[in-house]
C-alpha cells in the first residue's frame, strides 16, 4: 500500500478509522466518521465509558443516546484494547493537554497514549494529533516517536522502520468543538488540516474532507497548532478586556449589556463579546498559556494574555464582592444568608464542569459560611474534582425553594431554567450573565 491507495480507502470509505480519547472531542468525532459510513473503533483506558457506549448510553448530556445507539448498532464499537490499533488505517488521537502546577505544557496523557500504541503501529497508517498543545508538539513529539521506532531483532515484536511521508504519514488537526452548540456541528465547522510533509498533507485533508464540509489546508503543523492557539487567545483576551469594562461600568452606574447591544449595531469594526464569572471549560484558561510557555522558551512575554489572565482569574472574587454588596443593602450578610447558586457547569447547556467558575465562587461562598444550595439541570450531584468536593445535590427551581433563599446567583445560564419564576419569586438576584433587566432587587454582577 502507498499514499494513493490510502486515500482510496478513504474516499470509498472502506478505511477503518480509530479514536483515541472519548471525551467532549473524540466522541463526537467518532460518531461523525460512523455516521458516513466508516467501520470506527474508539478507544478509551475508562471501561465505564465503553462499557456504555456499546450499551447504546451516553455519559455527555448534549450528546444522545439515540445518537450512540445508531452508530453502535452500525460502524461504531468502544474497546479499551489499544492491540486493536493495528487493525486501523488512521488514528485520531483526541486526549487531554492540561496544564502543570507550574504553567508548563502537560502532555503526559499523549506520551501515555505513545506507550500503549507503540508496538501496534504498521506502515501505511496516519496518525493525527487533534489535542490543543504549543507550536511545535508535531515535530518535537510525534515525529521523533513515530521516527524512533525501528526493527530491532532483539525484541520479539518486529517494528517496521517507518519513513514519514512515505510509508507512514503524521498530520494535525485542531478541534473545534463547541459543546452544546446547536447551529455549528462536527459537520459543519471547517477544519483545518496539516501535514509533516506534502504527502502527510494530502492524506491528512483527504480523511477529513470525507466528514466535514469545508478543510483548510495549511502549511505545516505549527501553523495549524498556532491557529488553534491564537482562536483561543484571542476570545480569551476580548473576555478579559470586556470583563474589566464591567467593572469600570458599574462604578459609574453603566449597564455594560446595554452598551454592547449598542455597540453590536456598527455594522463593521465591532465584534460582541460578554462578560461572565470567570473562563471555564479546557480551551479558554489552558490554551493561551501555550504559547505563553513557548515565547518564554525563545525569551519572549506576552503581556496580553498574562494581564487578560489576571483580569478573568479575579472575576470569580468580584462576583463574590457583588453578592456581599447586595446582602449589605437588603441588612445581611453572606454568612447568615441562604444562597441559591444556578448553574455549575463553564458554559450554558452542557454538563461540563472543567475549570468552572461555579466551582471556585461556591468554595469561597461556602467557606465565608454562606447556607448554600444549587440547581443545574444537567449535574445532579457536584462532581468531585482534583481541588473541590463538594457534598451537595440539585435543588428543584420552583416557587417553594426560591422564596425560601435570602439571595438567588446565577452563574451558568441554562436554557431550561425559568427566567420568568426566578425574577418573580427571588427575593434578590445577583445575575453574572445579563439575563435579568437591572433592577433594585436584580444586581448586575
Amino acid at each position: 500500500m502507498d499514499k494513493l491507495s490510502l486515500i482510496n480507502l478513504f474516499q470509498s470509505k472502506n478505511a477503518k478509522i480509530g479514536v483515541i480519547g472519548l471525551g467532549y472531542v473524540g466522541l463526537p468525532l467518532a460518531l461523525r466518521f460512523a455516521k458516513v459510513g466508516f467501520k470506527t473503533i474508539g478507544f478509551d483506558i475508562d471501561i465505564e465509558k465503553i462499557k456504555k457506549l456499546n450499551a447504546g448510553k451516553t455519559y455527555i448530556k448534549h450528546i444522545s443516546a439515540d445518537r450512540i445507539k445508531t452508530a453502535i448498532n452500525s460502524k461504531l464499537r468502544a474497546t479499551v484494547d489499544f492491540s486493536e490499533i493495528a487493525t486501523v488505517n488512521a488514528i485520531l488521537i483526541c486526549v487531554p493537554t492540561p496544564f502543570g502546577i507550574y504553567k508548563e505544557p502537560d502532555l503526559s496523557y499523549i506520551r501515555s497514549t505513545f506507550d500503549s500504541i507503540e508496538s501496534h503501529l504498521k506502515e501505511n497508517q496516519l496518525l493525527v494529533l487533534e489535542s490543543t498543545s504549543y507550536p511545535g508538539t508535531t515535530e518535537e513529539e510525534i515525529l521523533p516517536f513515530i521516527q524512533g521506532i525501528f526493527s530491532k531483532s532483539n525484541i520479539k515484536i518486529s517494528k517496521p522502520k517507518f519513513n514519514v511521508g512515505k510509508n507512514f504519514f503524521i498530520g494535525y488537526s485542531p478541534e473545534r468543538e463547541d459543546p452544546g452548540n446547536k447551529d455549528f456541528t462536527t459537520k459543519t465547522i471547517p477544519k483545518v488540516v496539516s501535514g509533516y510533509t506534502e504527502n502527510c498533507l494530502e492524506v491528512t485533508k483527504k480523511l477529513y474532507d470525507q466528514i466535514v464540509d469545508r478543510t483548510v489546508p495549511v502549511s505545516s503543523p505549527k501553523v495549524a497548532e498556532m491557529t488553534k492557539i491564537m482562536e483561543n487567545i484571542h476570545r480569551a483576551v476580548n473576555i478579559g478586556l470586556v470583563n474589566e469594562l464591567k467593572m469600570v461600568a458599574d462604578k459609574i452606574d453603566i449597564d455594560i449589556y446595554e452598551v454592547i447591544n449598542a455597540a453590536s449595531t456598527k455594522p463593521f469594526g465591532f465584534t460582541p463579546y460578554y462578560p461572565g464569572p470567570g473562563l471555564g471549560g479546557h480551551c479558554l484558561p489552558i490554551d493561551p498559556f501555550y504559547l505563553v510557555w513557548k515565547a518564554k522558551k525563545v525569551g519572549m512575554n506576552i503581556r496580553f494574555i498574562e494581564l487578560a489572565e489576571e483580569i478573568n482569574t479575579a472575576m470569580p472574587a468580584y462576583v463574590v464582592e457583588k453578592v456581599n454588596e447586595a446582602l449589605e443593602s437588603v441588612g445581611k450578610t453572606i454568612k447568615t444568608s441562604k444562597i441559591f447558586v444556578l448553574g455549575l457547569s463553564y458554559k450554558k447547556n452542557v454538563d461540563d464542569i472543567r475549570e468552572s467558575p461555579s466551582l471556585v465562587i461556591m468554595d469561597i461562598l461556602i467557606n465565608m459560611g454562606a447556607d448554600l444550595q444549587y440547581s443545574d439541570p444537567y449535574l445532579q450531584k457536584v462532581p468531585k474534582t482534583r481541588k473541590y468536593n463538594f457534598d451537595l445535590e440539585s435543588v428543584e427551581v420552583s416557587a417553594n425553594n426560591i422564596k425560601s433563599f435570602d439571595a438567588v446567583l446565577l452563574i451558568t445560564d441554562h436554557d431550561e431554567f425559568d427566567y420568568k419564576l426566578i425574577e418573580k419569586e427571588s427575593k434578590l438576584i445577583i445575575d453574572t450573565r445579563g439575563k435579568f433587566d437591572k433592577s433594585q432587587k436584580i444586581i448586575v454582577a
